[in-house]
């Protein structure tokens, strides 16, 4: 009943980017955002982000929230979105009104949308189905065609709605790591080689932290240097001293400054890859996290010598530094098909010609 009278208002030159994963521009808005602004200078970019807060009064803020959302997709050429949106899933829309979904990952090692529906982690399934989960979308940027198959299992599209295109992301982590910036703060770790940890967020985040850390804290792994790089908005693990770094860097800049990446089931995985430095998969919970939440990828079969359950085999495997590059490259490959530059400039051009912007 709200949506139907603004929709009579004229269509504007104009973009809408929307979210709830932050209140702030992710770096692919921001990289896209520029992008766009060089083709095409006189279309205006609007941001709508805002992450669910938590309280009833800030909830009924939101959903007040969601009537500027209705305007801004009734007057619009294109919406541009990096999570599931209200407000473009449950209305109908203008015939030309294209919505474009950039997934905030660049892939999914862990399944999600409507692949974890019912289960312990997931959605639960009325829900899903009355929030209409993924709906209305007329393009999904995929990184690859394995990625597409994943997605298309978690946004229930067909392959004709996908597009194979990195993230704008890619073109930061392929550019130079502020080598000389970090080790000035970081006088300590010039001499070591940095092991960096990147987990996702699971109920038992901060037990297997503990477990690589106590690795690390031992004689054995003298000369290496663990630190620990937790999501920001979700990380039950405390800050350490001993683990951590000093300065303002983000997570590709310790990325390309690391010797050595491990992770879980993160979808950085993928991001890490673009750089062919040894990367290897912690997961001590790897049955029960499959069985609960559910996993894409096989890390037994397609990371084999990378993949391990225990700190300890590990910790050996890293000081070992027999590292199968060839099973990295192949991995990279198939889950990042366009890992070069550019990135950002081809998906602003695929948007302005599909929008007519």
């Amino acid at each position: 009943m709200i949506y139907a009278p603004l929709k009579l208002l004229k269509t504007k030159n104009q973009i809408v980017y929307l979210s709830r994963q932050s209140d702030d521009k992710s770096l692919d808005m921001k990289l896209l955002e520029k992008e766009l602004l060089k083709i095409s200078p006189d279309t205006k970019q609007v941001f709508r982000l805002r992450m669910i807060p938590d309280g009833i009064i800030p909830k009924a803020r939101y959903a007040f929230a969601l009537i500027g959302d209705m305007y801004y997709l009734a007057t619009s050429k294109g919406a541009i979105l990096d999570t599931y949106s209200i407000t473009v899933s449950c209305l109908k829309h203008k015939s030309d009104l294209k919505v474009f979904q950039i997934w905030h990952a660049l892939g999914a090692l862990k399944k999600f949308g409507l692949q974890s529906v019912g289960t312990k982690e997931g959605r639960d399934e009325g829900v899903s189905r009355a929030m209409c989960m993924h709906k209305n979308y007329d393009y999904i940027i995929a990184p690859s065609e394995a990625a597409v198959q994943i997605y298309s299992e978690a946004f229930g599209y067909q392959r004709e709605s996908f597009e194979i295109m990195s993230l704008p992301r890619v073109d930061e982590i392929n550019s130079p790591a502020p080598t000389a910036e970090f080790y000035s703060e970081n006088p300590n770790l010039a001499d070591k080689k940095i092991v960096l940890y990147l987990p996702t967020f699971r109920e038992r985040e901060a037990y297997v932290a503990e477990e690589l850390k106590a690795e690390f804290a031992d004689n054995a792994m003298e000369g290496y240097q663990l630190i620990i790089s937790t999501h920001p908005l979700f990380s039950k693990v405390k800050r350490d001293e001993r683990f951590s770094f000093n300065g303002d860097f983000g997570t590709y800049d310790l990325m390309k400054l690391a010797d050595v990446i491990v992770t879980d089931y993160s979808a950085c995985a993928f991001e890490a890859s673009l750089l062919l430095k040894p990367l290897y998969f912690f997961v001590p919970d790897l049955e029960k996290y499959a069985l609960e939440r559910g996993v894409n990828i096989d890390l037994r079969a397609e990371m084999p010598s990378a993949t391990f359950e225990s700190a300890e085999e590990l910790a050996k495997a890293i000081k070992k530094g027999d590292y199968d590059i060839n099973m990295l490259y192949s991995f990279r490959e198939k889950y990042v098909a366009n890992n070069g530059s550019a990135n950002a400039e081809r998906l602003a051009r695929f948007i302005a010609d599909k929008t007519g912007v």
